[in-house]
Formats: structure tokens, sequence, C-alpha cells
């Protein structure tokens, strides 16, 4: 079982920790030992002649899951015949045949692909009457009670802590009922639904209790974007505010993270305070760092009092000789050496304390932007600047980003072209007919309705467009902007296909006619399963493969975040400044994507809009630096080095 597996960590650790946890280093080697538990438990109780009940989760977190339980089916034969299986929820109302109903869901991802009998999974009705859930909801719950309760129960995390549909203020004793979805929860949803006003407000779940009652609990959560709840659950007081934190009193109950999940535990973020540890160049950044700001003081005015009452009195004895200024020192300059105001290197300088290299002096740049939008939206103060200092600067959009265009955008541009046809007798027999074809189907689509490839299509020519005005705006030609279309991504839908070679191929193909000196690409990994990872991926794999090339030697890979984060201040290792009017500059560009303003279909958590996001975060970075001690700008823009 994983509980065994657990670092045998006690002592200052469980002085934080309140609950088990393993950390994995990705969610796929977790999800694999995940797999493995339940398919010993499986093949426990067939040796005993009796049921396996589950208790099984939706949304994204199990996915891998449910891939290696297909796998250990198909090519190591376990068998699920014994299995007995409750879903902890469902939208409501939902039909069980909807693109986003869990029923098709399960069904797709596992049910259909197992020998599971489908007289022995149980999914919440969708479609019952208000005054049928009731009822409904007991007898659910009845079921679960003949077979002796539930053998293991899989849980996922939501960004306010709720575990199935019991959201924050959710009782420890709550049963199964239909209930209102927090608007953190619907915001979170919203993606899969194509909007918020077309997520469901309601939701029948099984209740805390039930779960509470569970034999053995497993509860899983990947991603950057997850850490903070993670934390609160595992390391902070049992509230009915973050429903997770339950668990904390359940006697056999499990969180199983990946490390950006786990990022946050304090035995990862801050291991200083748990035991004594090796004080690498990193950890001795972080921690005076995070000291620092803790404090409220610049770098130079930390104090040894600072040092030894915040849990550091090692590092002070070990590298400051019990002085806290040459630690200061050392942190201040490594923190100063990142700012540069030449992202592709300052010509004919000496470039041992700047980030990057003076030579060449002009060099060939990739930025790599996983939507049309991401690069004027998360670097676009760095983009104009290499522009504008001689570099040649090309732009690879790895993917259409046809899902994040609204219906009414695509149906006001299908009827512009129809109508500009027929009042100038325009008669392209082929584009009339894909137009025509769109706006059919625009005027008739069902909210759980998939786009027919005409309208991807069209929405995917409007965020062309839109990339290609940015481009133009900061004086990128047609031939350096490049249109990647990578395969993966073409479904027209949230879920997407796997990798492949193609991906793989597309990419490489780019970076080799480049042959660029640097390569910008997104790092925001605050969902593991989302574009922007997938994107990443293809270009690590991509320079992987080609990195024993001669013009790879030459190569410097730099990360940047996207619209939803920003490196902490300790990771970042170059920090483009920006000025007023170079803000004002960026926000133009933004404006370019007018797709993306007014109601964006993925809005996500944040109400802003994307420049407004854009340009709180690049303040928030030099507000960083300025409270740290170091020049004060209007904005900045920050990278990490991927060393391949």
């Amino acid at each position: 079982m994983l509980y065994s597996t657990i670092d045998k960590a006690t002592g200052f650790e469980k002085r934080f920790e309140k609950i088990g946890t393993i950390v994995y280093e990705n969610s796929i080697i977790a999800s694999k030992a995940i797999a493995q538990e339940i398919a010993e438990l499986i093949k426990e109780k067939q040796e005993q002649d009796l049921p396996c009940v589950l208790g099984l989760a939706t949304g994204s977190s199990p996915k891998g899951l449910y891939a290696e339980l297909v796998r250990l089916h198909k090519e190591e034969g376990l068998s699920f015949k014994n299995v007995i299986s409750f879903n902890l929820d469902e939208y409501y109302p939902m039909e069980p045949d909807s693109v986003n109903s869990y029923v098709r869901f399960m069904k797709e991802l596992l049910f259909n692909h197992i020998d599971i009998l489908p007289e022995n999974y149980h999914i919440p009705d969708g479609l019952l009457t208000k005054q049928a859930i009731s009822d409904y909801c007991s007898k659910y719950e009845e079921k679960i009670e003949a077979l002796g309760g539930i053998d293991l129960q899989i849980l996922g995390i939501g960004g306010n802590g709720h575990i199935g549909f019991n959201e924050s203020g959710s009782l420890q004793n709550s049963k199964t009922r239909l209930v209102a979805l927090d608007h953190i929860t619907r915001v979170a949803a919203s993606k899969d639904f194509l909007g918020l006003d077309k997520t469901p407000r309601t939701a029948i779940t099984l209740g805390i209790k039930k779960i509470m009652e569970a034999k053995r609990v497993i509860l899983m959560a990947w991603g950057e974007g997850k850490s903070n709840i993670v934390k609160a659950s595992v390391e902070e007081s049992v509230t009915t505010q973050v429903p997770a934190s339950f668990l904390q009193e359940h006697d056999n109950a499990i969180f199983v993270l990946d490390k950006a999940a786990a990022s946050k535990l304090t035995r990862l973020n801050t291991p200083w305070l748990v035991e004594k540890i090796d004080w690498t160049d990193r950890l001795i950044r972080k921690a005076v760092l995070g000291l620092a700001l803790s404090l409220n003081k610049p770098i130079l005015m930390l104090r040894d009092a600072d040092y030894i009452e915040n849990g550091m009195s090692d590092l002070l004895a070990d590298f400051g000789y019990g002085h806290a200024y040459d630690i200061n020192i050392k942190i201040f300059n490594e923190l100063q050496s990142t700012i540069t105001g030449w992202p592709g290197g300052k010509p004919n300088e000496d470039d041992k304390n700047r980030p990057e290299r003076a030579a060449p002096a002009r060099k060939r740049v990739l930025i790599f932007s996983p939507h049309p939008d991401d690069d004027i939206i998360s670097m676009g103060g760095t983009f104009k600047r290499l522009y504008e200092q001689g570099h040649e600067v090309h732009v690879g959009y790895q993917t259409s980003g046809n899902i994040a265009v609204a219906d009414d955008e695509a149906l006001r541009f299908a009827s512009f072209v129809c109508d500009y046809n027929e009042k100038f007798g325009i008669d392209n027999t082929n584009a009339s007919a894909i137009f025509k074809k769109a706006l059919a189907f625009l005027k008739n689509k069902r909210t759980s309705e998939v786009d027919s490839p005409e309208v991807r299509q069209i929405k995917g020519l409007i965020r062309k467009g839109e990339a290609r005005s940015t481009c133009h705006y900061i004086g990128i030609p047609d031939e350096q902007i490049h249109f990647m279309e990578l395969p993966f991504y073409e479904t027209g839908t949230i879920e997407k296909k796997p990798l492949g070679e193609h991906d793989f191929q597309i990419t490489m193909d780019l970076i080799e006619k480049i042959k660029p000196h640097q390569i910008y690409a997104a790092g925001d990994l605050a969902d593991p399963h989302g574009t922007h990872k997938h994107c990443l991926d293809a270009i690590f794999e991509a320079v992987r493969r080609l990195k024993s090339k001669p013009f790879m030697e030459d190569c410097w890979v730099w990360l940047y975040r996207g619209a939803w984060q920003e490196w902490n201040i300790d990771e970042i290792e170059m920090a483009i400044p920006m000025g007023p009017d170079q803000v004002l500059e960026k926000r133009k560009g933004i404006f370019k994507h007018q797709s993306q303003k007014d109601g964006v279909v993925f809005q996500g958590a944040d109400s802003r809009e994307f420049w407004q996001r854009a340009e709180d975060r690049n303040k928030e970075t030099a507000d960083l630096y300025d409270q740290l001690g170091l020049s004060h700008y209007a904005a900045m823009e920050a990278f990490v080095r991927w060393r391949f």
C-alpha cells in the first residue's frame, strides 16, 4: 500500500503535516503507484470471492490513473468483474450523453475499456426531477451501506478545498444531496463549458460522511495551482472552510502529490525549518529573499538576529561566520545581476555578470507562444525590446487557439463574410460553402455541442489575424511569423490528444529552420493537463532530440510565465525592466487580440482582463525588487533559464 512508501520522516516534519503525504516526481509516476494499489486490492478481493467497492472521482486529476487501470486490464489481464463503483458527483441538470457529463467522462476514460459489468457502476443521475433527488440520494447511500461501505475512495481537490462537490461550509456529517456550486468551482469548470454563463450552478454530490466512512481514502493533487490549498488541507487546522482538511481525522487517508502540488509544504518550501540541511546556493537565495520579504526589509538591512530568530542560525554560522553582512551582499549582488535592459545580451560589453551573452551581437530569436496571444501578454515588453535592439525575432504560434473564441465572435465574422460575398457578387464556391455551413451551425448550436470543423476554421482564422496584427505592431514581417497548428490541440474540445510524433517533428523542423541563439517558451505549469504544459513538453522533447546538432551549442532556452502566475523572486534569472511608456506599448499590443477582450471564454478565477493581469503582475515583480532594496521600475518581465 502507498502508505508504506511514505518518507519515514517524523518529529520535525510531523509538527507541520497533520496527515500522511507522499510526493512523487510527477503525476504520471504517482498515478501508476495509485493504480497498482487499486489493482492489488481488486485481486485481494477476488481471492476472497468478495466485491471490491471503489469510490471514483472525475476531473483532471484521475485521468492518468484511469489510463493506467485501462493499461493494466488490456496488457496485464486485470479483471474488474468484481468491482462495484460509486462516483462522487454529477452536475445538475445534466444529460448523460453531454460532452461535459461525468457519465460520458467515466465511460470514455474507463468503463468502455475494461470488463466492469454495466450494472456495477453507479453515477448520480443528472436528469432527476428536483422532487426525486432527496429519495434518490438516500437510496444511493443505502446501496453503499448494503455492500459494507467503500473499500477505497479516490478524491481530487478543488481550489477552495472541496472534495466531491462538498463546498466550503459543508459539515463533516453532510449526506449525499443537491448542492449549489461555489463561484470558485464554477469558474474553474467554466473552461469545459466554454464560459461561466453556460456552467451549471448545482450538482449532486456524495456527502462528506460517506467519504469519511470509506475504509481508505487517497486524495490526488497535481500542479502548482493546487499547492496553496494542499498546504492548507495538510498543515493547517480542520475547518469547514476547507472540507479536505476533514481527512486529517480519517485513520487511513493519504495525500498523493506531485512536486508542484507539494511545493508549498513546509518540508519542501522551507526545509531548514524542518531539519538541518545542506545549504546549496539555490536554498540560500530562497531562504534569504523569503526572510527579507517576510520581515519587509531590504536584503542589506537584515541583521544577525533576523537569521537566528527565524530558524536560519546554521546558515549564519556556516556561511556568514556569525555575521549577516557577507550573506546579504552575496544575495543582493546575485539579484542585481538578473536585471538587464538587454534581453539579447549587450553587444561589446563584459557579460560575466549579465544573464545573457554579449555575442553574437545580433541573435536569431524564436519565441514560442502556446496560444496566439501568450507572446504579447507574457513577454510583450521583452518581445519589442528584442526587435528594437536589432535581433532577428521569429514567433512560433503553437496552436490555433480556436476554442477560446466565443461563438458570437465567430458568428459575426461568418456573417460579415457571407454578407460581403452576397453584396459584391463574389462566388468563391469553396469559401462560401464553408462560411454558410458555419453560419448555419452556429445559429442552431446546442450548449453541449462541439464546434464543427468549419466553425473551428473560422475561429482559428480570427486568432491568426490577431496574432499577425500584433507581430506587425511590433515590427515583425510575415516571413518571421510561423503558425504551427500542432495536431494535439485540434480536437475542438478542452480535452486534447496526447502529444505525438507530428507535434515533435513540427517543433523540431521550426527550430532547425531558424537555428536560434535564444528560444523563449511558456513555463506556466499551473495546470499540468493544460495547453501550456503540452506545448512546453513538445519544445523540451524537440530540444532534447536536437541537442547534438552543432547550432544547439549556442542556443539558450528562457522560460516565461503566462497570464496566470509569475516566477517566484528566488527563481528569476533574468528580469527585463519597463518604463511607463513601455507598459502602455505592451497594452496596445495586447489589445490587438480583440476576441480575447470583454468576455473571455477562459477567464479562469481571475476576473481581470489579460492586459490588466499582465500589468499588475509585472508591477508586482518590480515592486518586489524595490522592496528588497534594488532599483525601482514601473514593471518587470521575468525569465528562468532551462539548461538542457
